[in-house]
């Protein structure tokens, strides 16, 4: 892997947390428009210092964690490490997504099988299961199959880890596509949000390809009143990264859409930081940026380095 490749893969992982903190002090708030500033100012619904990142950075911490260490995905030992990490750091954390806490609080045991149950569970309940929760961690997976012939397997992956706490189909699809988005950009240095259709399953990929292709036509805040949903979500981010000529620029139009503002900056931030790279991201950012478990972005960066230092 070169030093472009490897700036690339670890961008992905600081643009998440930097998009994630950008938009916390203005989530649930309405769009901004073009001359407004956009800043990591904290504040929002849950009092954030400036820079602080939130639940989506901090549950994507684990998965990063475990692709650092070269765990196995496919074994039930690493998703249940996974769900237990989630479980204790939900215990405090300021803020939990509805649908992430409701599956926590039926978990009989830390397990893959308990977590899969307990997501099972909430969805027959309420009859969704397909909020944004799970596309907002998984951009670290993707530093987890980067070498030769791995696609396949990252979208397995992918679909695992969502399966955790989303029951729903859209959730595991979302970030299958977004995942494997995500690596080929870090491959590549270009764009192609479809380059995962091929991994879902076959009856809705044409629905996919037309999702897409609607956030390619659409701007962030035409997304606004339904970004709390993955697909919506996805879109959202699509338009911003499309947009976005630079970093800034991408997770600036991803916070100016309003309403779930830190999650869709941090979707964002996955696939634009593979796209432009951690060098891009400004130092008015970076030595801001911190949040659970009590660490600053440098942190992130080794556990990044530690991850694509993997890859053959």
């Amino acid at each position: 892997m070169d030093d472009t490749m490897r700036d690339r893969a670890v961008g992905a992982v600081l643009a998440t947390a930097c998009g994630d903190a950008l938009g916390a002090g203005y989530e649930f708030g309405p769009p901004l428009g073009e001359d407004t500033l956009v800043e990591m100012r904290g504040g929002g619904p849950f009092g954030w210092s400036p820079g602080e990142w939130t639940d989506d950075t901090s549950m994507a911490i684990p998965i990063l964690e475990a692709v650092a260490r070269g765990d196995r995905f496919d074994d039930p030992r690493t998703l249940g490490r996974i769900v237990a990490e989630w479980s204790d750091w939900a215990q405090d954390a300021a803020d939990v997504g509805a649908q992430t806490r409701a599956v926590f609080g039926r978990l009989a045991a830390n397990t893959e099988d308990a977590a899969r149950a307990a997501a099972a569970s909430v969805h027959d309940e309420t009859g969704r299961s397909a909020g944004n929760g799970s596309l907002m961690r998984t951009a670290p997976l993707a530093l987890g199959f980067l070498g030769d012939g791995q696609k396949k397997q990252l979208a397995l992956a992918a679909r695992r880890v969502s399966d955790l706490t989303h029951h729903e189909e859209d959730a595991g699809d979302a970030c299958v596509l977004w995942t494997v988005a995500i690596r080929h950009t870090v491959q590549k240095g270009s764009l192609d949000v479809r380059k995962g259709i091929p991994l879902l399953p076959r009856p809705r990929r044409a629905r996919w390809l037309d999702l897409l292709d609607e956030a390619e036509q659409s701007n962030p805040v035409d997304f606004t009143d339904r970004n709390g949903w993955v697909v919506a979500a996805l879109q959202a981010a699509v338009s911003a990264v499309t947009r976005g000529e630079d970093v800034v620029d991408v997770l600036e139009l991803a916070v100016r859409g309003g309403a779930d503002t830190d999650t869709v900056a941090a979707i964002a931030g996955g696939l634009a930081g593979a796209r432009f790279g951690a060098d891009a991201l400004p130092a008015r950012w970076t030595t801001l940026v911190h949040g659970w478990p009590g660490k600053r972005i440098d942190w992130l960066r080794k556990q990044a380095d530690r991850a694509v230092a993997r890859v053959a």
